[in-house]
């Protein structure tokens, strides 16, 4: 008796798509089918196909129906491991990878080729005979486009994948007018770099020759992105390879701007220094035939290759937030890489891990690397350890798809669908644009001291346009003279502009976002010392208190919670004492009411990493998140606070982003501890003290850095101020050291209320978030004022030795001076280090006629702090030190020791 007859009965196409099913995604299908395909794989693994006799039963599956299956697995390689076996490469072989999909590895032979199979059916093309099946299979998968989605996860999304790629087996269609389109931006894109060539022979321009389809590539998908799916805008970060060919022929920058910036031109405005032409961003509003228009942001970027990745993601956000009402449908975020640049840099995961967080999402990127299998004189092989340059996608689940650079129609298709994917799912997908890099790094660079064999074959390589324009002649679509045409043409549109740009005498920057920032104006020193008026109605704040200390009704909050709500109403309404919490909540809270919105984010930032905040709170049965702020029914503006993932580098370079993209809303970044915003020192260099001067790009970021000497040791003790002081020049940004919780209270009111923006880091304190005299009245906050610099209150004639100082370290001192009951030592904070308000400090100096020693007084070592800073740029008197001493650590481990080193600072200051 043979048990499975019944297979027999059944048509076998039903079969295969169910077993195709289970090998997509097993759990899906019914138990008893899962159980009989895991034993038929079982059955197939072990023994072969030949079946056994048990108990006088055949388990010999009927042969057609084990071929069938067997063409179901032949599908399932090539889904799964096609991408191995494409044609990608324009001018390598490539590597060999074992197991192949030769027929005989998946049971079949040459004397299956003419057997026909229902398993045809999955693929659309119906029952059709293996060698026609093999033929499908490899122009789907095995062409100019491998793709990598089986890793997938999900059913319906691997379905639609194969859904999608069956369409003409993944080889689009295009209209005659739609090849000549592609044909025109293939011509922009290599005619320009010729002529750059030819007139500006030996200078830097990173060109994109090797992978110019890229231009017609992102053309059509933003002109797709438009007239298909009705978005809005669009936001490009990208490094420097190919930058030049985006801004004139996508991004329309005047080509006689750049011939000047070529020619070396100084800048027409003489406050800023301006940026090589390859690190430039642009922002254009673009109108197609149809009348529908996209405004397009080509984000400025540092040499620092992926920096701008989170950057342009935080632009991206905010835009979705602010312009677009949450709606992520609206703008699309496309980041260009470099193939080693994404393989190497850490930055691209850290971004990657965003892509789905809740403070951080955009709805989906499409990722686009302009892959020229060689990172200056790195080759491939010695670049990374993964297969892909673009295995970081497998991270967060996202598609690839690995496309040949000099198929041109292949890498618009294989765009479109990205466009599509991302439109539909909101994820990131990621396309590795295979080509090659025609001349050296930088143009005036030797590629084949390092790389002979390669740039040998690439000498003797057809460019994009010669290959398409041969493929439109060959199938009749043009003809020759209608590619001398347009060659002809652009070349003379060049030629005038080269000619215009001589008229010039100097280059200019074009800010980024212009329009975004109508009316904030940038400002210098004299601006930034004016007082502005940062108090608001005692009885408003009183309401906002009243919001922030009041359970809400239905909500059911922890004891403790509670308690904390308590203390704040306490701290307010009984003993007018409040510490930094309430300050820094009632600032968020005016700023609120007056129609700002504030964005926070960082590790733990929701409760604060010293539990002073509380932003957040939860409801003890649904574990609902509330943010007592955003139910003040005054509020105009709107208050969002994210829990980070742990990574400053990516998170602050998105903040950034944030706030370039928005000037009207706080945006704050906090470091858990101060140090370690080390780890995203290439923001604070490249984008936070130079992007004005660079770019003309004003930000309002604020960057919270705890800070203070308490025996923590090394790492958590300097948030390293003479780093970011070392920055400060050109007033480019602000740095402050608050000692009051008022004085931060104005500081971030002051940063909404001026009419510019500046970066402001502000080294917030630990200990004094509690410290009993570290307190401020509702009075100082209604009715002040930020203080760049506190006096002292002790009779001014008294004073022998008068001592600056700025942060926590003014407590320990004071302690000490009452202690001591000294009245001879006058102890002055500078709240702000930069700018210095020298007039501020003069007119303290005045007030003081008998002091003999002047004695700038720090917790860090010497070389640490702000004493270098404090010598190069206090001139008013002659100042003495009193600090550690120097040190190659911040702190030690011990105490005990940080202790006695304390100690002996302290007790300089008081020696007679």
């Amino acid at each position: 008796m043979d048990k499975y007859s019944f297979l027999n009965a059944a048509h076998t196409a039903y079969f295969a798509d169910l077993y195709d099913q289970y090998l997509t995604n097993p759990d899906a299908i019914e138990p008893s089918w899962r159980a009989f395909f895991q034993g038929y794989d079982f059955g197939s693994e072990s023994y072969g196909m030949n079946g056994e006799i048990v108990d006088g039963v055949s388990t010999q599956i009927p042969e057609q129906l084990q071929k069938e299956f067997q063409v179901v697995r032949l599908i399932d390689g090539y889904r799964t491991r096609g991408h191995l076996f494409t044609k990608t490469n324009p001018v390598r072989e490539r590597r060999k990878y074992e197991p192949t999909l030769d027929l005989e590895n998946f049971g079949l032979s040459a004397n299956d080729l003419d057997t026909v199979f229902n398993a045809g059916e999955i693929l659309g093309i119906g029952t059709q005979t293996l060698r026609e099946i093999i033929t499908h299979l490899d122009r789907i998968y095995c062409s100019s486009i491998g793709i990598e989605y089986m890793y997938l996860r999900t059913p319906e999304v691997i379905k639609w994948w194969q859904d999608k790629l069956n369409i003409n087996d993944n080889h689009p269609s295009y209209s005659a007018e739609t090849k000549k389109y592609i044909l025109s931006k293939l011509n922009q894109a290599v005619t320009f770099e010729n002529f750059l060539q030819t007139k500006y022979v030996g200078q830097k321009r990173f060109s994109l020759e090797g992978g110019e389809s890229l231009i017609p590539a992102i053309s059509n998908t933003l002109y797709n992105a438009v007239e298909k799916y009705g978005v809005k805008e669009c936001v490009l970060g990208m490094a420097h390879r190919g930058r030049l060919s985006t801004l004139v022929n996508i991004f329309r920058k005047p080509m006689n701007e750049l011939f000047s910036e070529f020619d070396g031109k100084d800048f027409e405005d003489e406050n800023i220094d301006g940026d090589v032409k390859y690190h430039l961003g642009l922002t254009l509003n673009k109108t197609y035939q149809n009348g529908k228009s996209i405004k397009m942001n080509l984000v400025p970027n540092p040499s620092h290759l992926e920096t701008v990745g989170p950057v342009a993601e935080g632009i991206t956000r905010a835009k979705i937030d602010n312009d677009y009402n949450g709606d992520d449908s609206k703008i699309i975020p496309i980041i260009v890489h470099g193939d080693a640049a994404i393989a190497g840099q850490g930055i691209v995961y850290e971004v990657a891990q965003m892509s789905q967080l809740n403070g951080y999402k955009t709805g989906g990127t499409i990722h686009i690397v302009v892959n020229n299998q060689i990172g200056f004189t790195t080759n491939y092989l010695d670049a990374r350890s993964s297969t892909y340059c673009t295995d970081v996608a497998k991270v967060t689940l996202s598609p690839v798809l690995h496309v040949n650079a000099d198929d041109a129609e292949a890498v618009v298709h294989g765009l479109e669908m990205a466009l599509e994917y991302r439109m539909r799912y909101k994820k990131d997908v990621y396309i590795d644009l295979l080509g090659y890099r025609k001349y050296g790094h930088n143009e005036g660079d030797e590629p084949r001291f390092t790389q002979p064999k390669l740039y040998k074959a690439i000498a003797k390589h057809n460019n994009p346009f010669k290959i398409y324009a041969d493929k439109l002649i060959s199938e009749n679509t043009i003809d020759q003279s209608y590619v001398n045409k347009i060659e002809d043409e652009f070349k003379a549109t060049l030629e005038r502009e080269y000619e215009k740009s001589k008229e010039a005498v100097s280059s200019k920057v074009r800010e980024f976002m212009e329009e975004r920032w109508s009316g904030f104006d940038r400002k210098g020193l004299v601006e930034m010392l004016k007082e502005v008026n940062t108090g608001y109605p005692k009885n408003k704040l009183e309401h906002i208190s009243k919001v922030v200390s009041t359970v809400p009704e239905g909500v059911k909050f922890l004891r403790k919670a509670e308690r904390i709500l308590d203390g704040r109403a306490q701290m307010v309404f009984e003993t007018n004492t409040l510490d930094w919490g309430m300050a820094e909540t009632l600032a968020y809270g005016s700023l609120l009411e007056e129609g700002f919105n504030v964005r926070i984010s960082g590790q733990d930032v929701e409760r604060g990493t010293f539990s002073h905040r509380h932003a957040i709170l939860r409801d003890e049965i649904s574990e609902e998140r509330i943010n007592l702020l955003n139910i003040n029914p005054n509020n105009k503006g709107e208050m969002f606070i994210y829990n980070s993932l742990l990574s400053e580098y990516g998170v602050l370079g998105f903040d950034y982003g944030y706030a370039m993209a928005n000037p009207n809303t706080l945006t704050i970044w906090e470091a858990q501890f101060g140090d370690f915003s080390n780890g995203a020192q290439i923001i604070f260099d490249q984008y936070m003290s130079a992007a004005e001067d660079k770019w003309k790009s004003q930000n309002g970021i604020v960057v919270l850095l705890p800070h203070g000497y308490e025996g923590q040791g090394s790492e958590h003790s300097s948030a390293r101020i003479e780093r970011y002081l070392q920055l400060c020049a050109e007033d480019n940004m602000i740095v402050a050291d608050c000692t009051t919780p008022a004085n931060f209270y104005h500081l971030l009111r002051r940063q909404m209320k001026r009419e510019f923006r500046k970066p402001l880091i502000v080294f917030t304190p630990k200990s004094l978030l509690r410290h009993p005299r570290a307190v401020s009245s509702l009075e100082d906050l209604a009715g002040g004022k930020f203080q760049e610099v506190i006096d002292d209150t002790i009779a001014p004639e008294n004073v022998k030795k008068m001592v600056f100082c700025t942060g926590k370290f003014y407590y320990d001192l004071l302690a000490e001076r009452e202690t001591l009951e000294r009245d001879d030592v006058a102890l002055i904070r500078i709240e702000q280090l930069f700018p210095l308000h020298s007039e501020k400090i003069q007119n303290v100096l005045n007030r003081y006629p008998n002091v003999e020693r002047y004695v700038w007084a720090q917790e860090e070592p010497k070389n640490m702090g702000a004493w270098s800073y404090m010598l190069q740029r206090f001139d008013a008197v002659k100042l003495e030190v009193a600090a550690r001493d120097y040190s190659a650590v911040p702190a030690p481990g011990s105490s005990t020791r940080d202790k006695s080193r304390q100690r002996r600072v302290i007790d300089n200051i008081f020696n007679e």
